[in-house]
């Protein structure tokens, strides 16, 4: 999609990443560049304070946060509630997510002001953890998160394997004996699941990738879901097995605990002033596969 007109972005949160000081002085050079493009409302925060910046969100048009893969997922699980879309400004070591580059965002940032660009939506996941009440025999939703890129079902702190039992749409799939199992949007598809030697989906798919870590004797195969499909799983193990969400956040997780994977009904929207076929020259740079 492309807008067209100025000023579209009238209220917009610059959020940097705490431990990279020059992300929060570029943070504030970008403030002055805006202010003086006649944005009337500018705020800058951590993009690790969930707390602040989750209270700005209802009046944000956008959010530009400096930082890498990281700081974006971040900022994806924050905004995609309120349909905020984001600017990533690189300032980490790989960056599959960001748009422009920290010495070269001024005349991208205009072009943007000026209605020059399109907006990228991808699919994010909903993850739920249910956990069977022990006075009525019923399970109940503990916990509930999103993520853009990944739900990973995990061995713990011990080098042991660990059984995780799928159904897919209501139906037994199979039980992995493995290391883990990564349920993956196409976003996450150039993430943990790339190292697991997963197949690279275009990011505008809403399919869910379901791949193992270190299979052992079992399914060693990555599947890739119809879009809607549910996932459901439980790990079984001798010690309490391990749940990330973007692998940012860590969830408890208890004997008899299922975990269920839907697709979220949020999008994460990112804002493009490159070409929509970016995305495959910025893989074979990052990868370092051309020649």
């Amino acid at each position: 999609m492309t807008r067209h007109g100025s000023p579209h972005f009238t209220h917009i949160g610059i959020l940097h990443h705490p431990k990279k000081p020059e992300s929060l002085e570029l943070a504030c050079t970008i403030g002055r560049y805006l202010e003086a493009a006649g944005v009337a409302d500018i705020w800058h925060e951590s993009a690790w304070d969930l707390e602040t910046t989750t209270a700005h969100l209802p009046q944000v048009d956008l959010l530009i946060t400096l930082g890498g893969d990281g700081t974006l997922l971040r900022a994806a699980r924050m905004g995609a509630p309120y349909a905020v879309p984001m600017l990533g400004v690189k300032m980490g070591r790989l960056g599959f997510l960001a748009e422009v580059q920290p010495n070269d965002w001024e005349a991208p940032l205009a072009a943007i002001l000026e209605g020059r660009y399109w907006v990228e939506e991808r699919l994010m996941v909903r993850m739920h953890v249910e956990r069977r009440n022990a006075a009525t025999g019923v399970n109940e939703v503990i916990c509930t998160y999103d993520a853009l890129n990944d739900v990973v079902l995990s061995r713990g702190n011990l080098a042991r394997v660990v059984r995780i039992s799928v159904e897919l749409d209501g139906g037994h799939l199979t039980t992995y004996t493995c290391d883990g199992l990564i349920v993956s949007t196409a976003t996450g598809s150039t993430g943990y699941a790339l190292a697991v030697s997963g197949p690279i989906m275009p990011p505008e798919l809403r399919n869910i990738l379901v791949i193992p870590i270190a299979p052992h004797l079992s399914m060693d195969r990555a599947v890739i879901l119809a879009e809607g499909a549910t996932i459901r799983m439980q790990a079984t193990s001798d010690y309490p097995p391990m749940l990330t969400v973007d692998g940012q956040v860590v969830v408890e997780v208890q004997e008899g605990d299922q975990v269920l994977v839907v697709g979220s009904p949020h999008l994460a929207r990112f804002i493009r002033v490159r070409d929509r076929s970016y995305f495959y020259q910025t893989l074979m740079d990052k990868m370092q596969w051309t020649i």
